[in-house]
């Protein structure tokens, strides 16, 4: 199941699951900001390209929230 990681891996933005966000492959995620600029649509860690990130509906959060767990390329986009 996907993960609905919180955060963009770039520059850290809160990403809630209901929020406009990017996934990989490998569900690394980023916020549309990073993906359309500095990361020119591909992802860093695997080299793919990124879908827009489902949205949960909101009756199946409960049962299977978000991931509270942050995730954090290192050194940001920079790094990219």
């Amino acid at each position: 199941m996907l993960q609905l990681r919180p955060n963009c891996e770039c520059c850290d933005k809160d990403l809630p699951p209901d929020a406009a966000a990017f996934i990989c492959t490998f569900e690394c995620t980023f916020c549309p900001d990073c993906v359309k600029g500095v990361l020119a649509g591909v992802c860093p860690n695997c080299g793919g390209n990124f879908s827009p990130r489902p949205i949960r509906p909101a009756h199946l959060l409960a049962k299977f929230p978000a991931s509270k767990e942050r995730v954090r390329k290192a050194g940001g986009c920079a790094a990219a």
